[in-house]
This record gives structure tokens, sequence and C-alpha cells, in this order.
């Protein structure tokens, strides 16, 4: 399984210094007195690019107001040993969507963790599709999956973004990135769903819940925080990064799953946390055929168990070092960011029964959740 290692978050742009698609001519030039002149009218454009354009305009016009930009200055990184120059305040900017989460009355707004990690409220500032400035009351954040959720005051008047159902989106779909690219505001592109359920990115140590959308519209650094939207105006992913090599648009980006975002935004809003459940193992980052094979395997599927800590659910459910785990109550089980994103995804204490696959046959066994937000202190590094 192979890894993106050049992944670049789509904050922190302080003005740091797709083509559309042609019908090839035909193999044989039609003589030269055929030639149109330059006076000749154009063919009409054709009635379903015409109705595209006009769906995306309509998908703009209703979206672009939710959209907000955000500045945040955070602490200035420690000085080196040695360093005599006193260091700076880090300037970070972004984007973000004005939501009304579900069972709450107030208005606020939805952003990566990353650009506004580390920054009080009073050092954040947001600005409105209207020109409107507004200072957070709040800041709500889980690094585990980079979702953050500034509370506003006297925002209930305010437009909110339609959010959409993320597992419904299919590869080829037509989406609208927004954000503030290089500091522009209510900049929109177009693009399609290039893929999803992409985990095999590294993005830092905090983000442990992977489970990406890939889109090929153009999305460049300021844009984390920024909507995907389909083109029923629904959000179904909030931008959060790019694989580049030179920090900009390559057409390969990442959005967080709106359904994900939800449940963690549900949780932080309820009870300023979210809860996990864990088993408390290591998984192998990588799960090759070559590695299937030589376990008796064959196809690549499942997660490999790397290690198993003592005194963990995995421990006690019998788990060992170099068992896959195939399925989890019944649902095959990916790769192991599928594992990751499945197990925290259910409440501490639940029993699952585990599919698993060792000495070249398949096993059953049943483990109980543990509760992550009591127990992750114990480990350095775990699944």
């Amino acid at each position: 399984m192979k890894r993106i290692a050049l992944l670049v978050f789509l904050g922190g742009c302080t003005f740091l210094g797709g083509a559309a698609g042609t019908l090839l001519p035909p193999l044989l030039s039609p003589p030269a007195q055929a030639q149109p002149q330059a006076s000749s009218p154009l063919p009409p454009a054709a009635s379903d690019v015409l109705k595209l354009g006009d769906r995306f305009e309509a998908v703009a016009r209703k979206v672009s107001p939710t959209v907000v930009s955000i500045e945040a200055t955070k602490p200035p990184a420690p000085a080196p040993p040695g360093a005599t120059a006193k260091p700076k305040p880090v300037e970070e900017s972004g984007s973000g969507l004005l939501v009304r989460p579900e069972g709450s009355h107030g208005v606020m707004v939805l952003t990566d963790n990353h650009v506004v990690t580390g920054a009080a409220p009073g050092q954040i500032t947001i600005s409105l599709a209207d020109g409107r400035l507004l200072k957070p009351a709040a800041v709500l954040a889980d690094p585990e999956s980079d979702v953050a959720v500034l509370r506003l005051e006297g925002g209930d008047t305010l437009p909110t973004a339609v959010l959409g159902d993320s597992d419904g989106t299919r590869v080829g779909q037509w989406v609208l990135a927004f954000g503030s690219p290089f500091g522009l505001n209510q900049t929109v592109t177009h693009g399609i769903i290039s893929a999803r359920e992409r985990g095999q990115v590294s993005l830092g140590s905090t983000i442990r819940i992977k489970d990406f959308l890939q889109t090929d519209a153009a999305i460049n650094p300021g844009s984390s925080g920024g909507p995907l939207v389909n083109l029923d105006g629904e959000v179904v992913g909030i931008n959060t990064a790019i694989a580049s090599h030179s920090g900009s648009n390559s057409g390969v980006a990442f959005s967080i799953p709106i359904n994900l975002v939800k449940r963690v935004m549900r949780q932080l809003v309820e009870k300023g946390s979210v809860s996990r459940g864990y088993l408390g193992m290591q998984l192998a980052n990588t799960f090759e055929a070559a590695d299937a094979l030589k376990l008796g395997l064959d196809r690549v599927q499942g997660a490999l168990v790397e290690t198993v800590y003592p005194e963990t659910p995995a421990a006690g459910a019998g788990l060992k070092a170099n068992d896959v785990v195939l399925q989890v109550d019944g649902v095959a089980i990916r790769n192991e960011n599928h594992l990751i994103n499945l197990i925290t995804s259910l409440p501490p204490g639940q029993k699952v029964q585990l599919q698993i696959w060792r000495d070249r046959k398949a096993a059953a066994l049943e483990a109980v959740v543990g509760d992550w937000a009591k127990d992750q202190a114990r480990f350095k590094v775990t699944r």
C-alpha cells in the first residue's frame, strides 16, 4: 500500500509569492476555401454545456454567502537554541463555513483545526461574504480529525449551508470547491470526485482519523476549511490538504467527508470533546501483496497487526502480532485506516465480533471497545 508523502495543509497563506477541454479537429482539413473567416458567426453552444454552466452559477450563488475567510494569529514557535532574534507570532489564514449544527439554535463556523489551533478566540478574525468582521466566542476543536467549530454570538440571522450526505458521493461526480486561496476571498473552482476513502496520506502526528474524498478541483493554500459542494448545493466535504511538490494545486486535493465532520461537530457542540473507541494495537502502515501472500491470503485485505499492547481490549480479546483483522461485526475491513475509523466511531463498552486471519486460516474473537479519551495517555502510537 503506497503512501502519499507530499501533503500540504491549505492554510497559512499570506500571499505566497483547469483548462477547459476542446474537441480535436478532424485528421483531414477541409479545402482552404471552406475555412471559416474571422467574421463568421460562432456555432451555437451545446445546450448541455450551457445547462451545466447555469447549474454551477446557481450553486455558487446559493453557497457563497455562507463561506467565510479566517485569519488567526498564533503564538510564536519556540526559538532554536542560541537564537538572538525574538520569535514572531504566526499568521495563519484559511476558510470556513457558516453552519447551524443539528440540535443547536445558534450559527457557528466550521473549519479545519489546523487553521486555528493555538490561537485564542480574540486572535481569530472571521470575514463574512458581505464584508462584516466577527470574533468567535469560543473555539471547539478535535485535532484527531482536524475539525474545529467556532462559536458565534448574535449570528442567528446569518445564512447557513446545507450539509449533505458524503456516503452518497460517487467517483466522477461534479463538485465545486469554495475558499480563499492566496487570500483571494470567495473563490470558486470546479472538478470531480476523483476517489473516495483515501487514507494513505501523512498529515502530521495529531491527525489519526483519515478517510478523505479526493478531488481534482483547483485548491490552493488558504482554502483549508472551505466546503466541497455537489451540484445540489449540498456540502459533501471540508477541504484540508493537497498533494504537491510545489505547495500549489496539482489536481490532487483531499477533503474530510461531511458525514465524519457532522459526527465530530455534534459531539464538540454537545460535550466539548469527542468520545472514541479503541482496541489498543499498532497496525502496519503498509500491507503489500507480498505480505498477504506470505500469510496465505489470496488478496490484499484487512489490517495487519504489528503490536498488541498489554492490558488493552485487543490483548483481552486474544489478538496477536501478525494477525490480520478481516471483519468487524460482519463488515469487511479494507485497510488499516478503515479499521481505525470504524472502531473509533463505536462507543466505549460495545462488544464487537472480529474475524481474523491467523496461521493461514480464519478465526473468530470477541473484543470490548475501550475508551480512548481515558486511556490514550498510556500509548505513544496506537490504533
